[in-house]
């Protein structure tokens, strides 16, 4: 009679099933597949991955072929532009009294407003107030009108270098978001009015607050690689009645198709900023 212990047990025969399962010496299997079959598995999603890579290469160059440099082919911007405001903060609080209060604004308007100087606007053309200037499409670098930062008067920081911050009666700038082909009609001004019921004395530069139609339309930042973005400073005369009380302020554009009312979106052709200056 065989001794028992020369039997295999359940518990060898058990452990000798997972070791075969993952790497059988006996056929060379491993993960239940001999080395032949892993490499053309491997070989197949190889080329599969490298045919789907070209297709989306190709895909994209055959896309890229169709579009404009200087124009978008599609384009889902709203016909109307937003307004912004430079010093760019809804909520401009100071202390007249203390230039480290204040100098963060009158920086951020010195920087804005160094592609407006006089001596780089002088590159550009000097067009003709009141008329759109209409460029041939043919012409694939276009020319951009002046806007000299001189036009700002006592909001340009030339003749003031606080911007009317030092004395409490601080200026800020508005401008329009670039839409390209955008004509407006009309004549669009800025008209602001404070939400309170004694009217707020403003000084707007240029003196009508005028966005001028001679920069319409825009061709795009690579036509019109020197184009700036017309100006409206508006200089709020605060008197000391003013000081240490927080006043809302509302811009909106007016005289033109241009939409400002639309409750969806705050900033379509208007804007609303608060400003409190203590001493």
């Amino acid at each position: 009679m065989a001794s028992s212990e020369n039997k295999p047990t359940e518990k060898d025969e058990n452990a000798s099933s997972w070791k075969d399962s993952i790497y059988n010496s006996r056929t060379g299997e491993f993960l239940g597949r001999t080395a032949s079959s892993w490499g053309l598995i491997l070989l197949f999603y190889l080329v599969f991955y490298l045919f789907l890579a070209g297709m989306f290469v190709l895909t994209m160059w055959v896309m890229l072929l169709t579009l404009d440099d200087y124009k978008p082919k599609y384009s889902d911007r709203v016909p109307t532009p937003g307004l912004m405001i430079r010093p760019k903060s809804m909520d401009i609080w100071f202390n007249r009294s203390n230039p480290l209060k204040y100098g963060e604004y009158v920086q951020h308007l010195e920087s804005f407003l160094q592609p407006y100087n006089d001596t780089k606007q002088e590159g550009n053309e000097l067009c003709t107030a009141g008329d759109y200037f209409e460029q041939n499409d043919g012409m694939t670098e276009k020319k951009a009108c002046q806007f000299k930062r001189s036009l700002l008067s006592l909001c340009s920081g030339l003749s003031d270098g606080t911007f009317g911050y030092a004395e409490g009666k601080p200026c800020v700038l508005l401008k329009m978001n670039r839409i390209i082909g955008l004509k407006p009609l009309g004549h669009p001004f800025i008209n602001c009015t404070a939400k309170r019921e004694a009217p707020l004395v403003m000084q707007y530069f240029p003196s009508d607050g005028r966005f001028d139609k001679m920069y319409f339309p825009y061709y795009g930042k690579k036509a019109q690689e020197h184009y700036v973005q017309p100006l409206v400073a508006v200089k709020l005369l605060l008197t000391k009645e003013d000081h240490n009380k927080e006043l809302t302020v509302e811009c909106r554009i007016e005289g033109s198709n241009l939409r400002n009312n639309d409750d969806r979106d705050k900033f379509l052709g208007r804007i609303t900023f608060r400003v409190k200056v203590t001493e």
